[in-house]
């Protein structure tokens, strides 16, 4: 399996309120709220991280099986990118400019 990198988008506002990420999406105003396990992969997304190791983190915190937890981090990485909140690529992300960070 081709190792994937997953960092957030530039387009969003997100804020960590009361132990919930919750995150909407500049482009179409589309507002998550996370649960603890989403909340792990956002706060992980950082374009350096492999997904393979966000999952291994998951896997050993949650007492989930390995393959498992790539499945669902992969599914739930999906769906957001959709969104245009998380931004999927097969290599290391690297931000040049000013960013604006979420406020977690």
């Amino acid at each position: 399996m081709t190792e994937r990198y997953v960092s957030k988008s530039d387009a969003i506002a997100a804020r960590l309120l009361g132990g919930e990420m919750m995150i909407m999406s500049a482009a179409d105003s589309t507002f998550f709220t996370l649960d603890a396990v989403a909340t792990l992969i956002w706060q992980a997304a950082d374009g350096h991280t492999p997904l393979s190791q966000i999952a291994a983190k998951i896997s050993k915190e949650y007492d989930v099986d390995q393959d498992q937890a790539e499945r669902d981090a992969e599914e739930f990485v999906s769906e957001l990118s959709k969104h245009g909140i998380l931004l999927i690529s097969d290599a290391p992300v690297i931000k040049t400019g000013p960013t604006t960070p979420d406020r977690t």
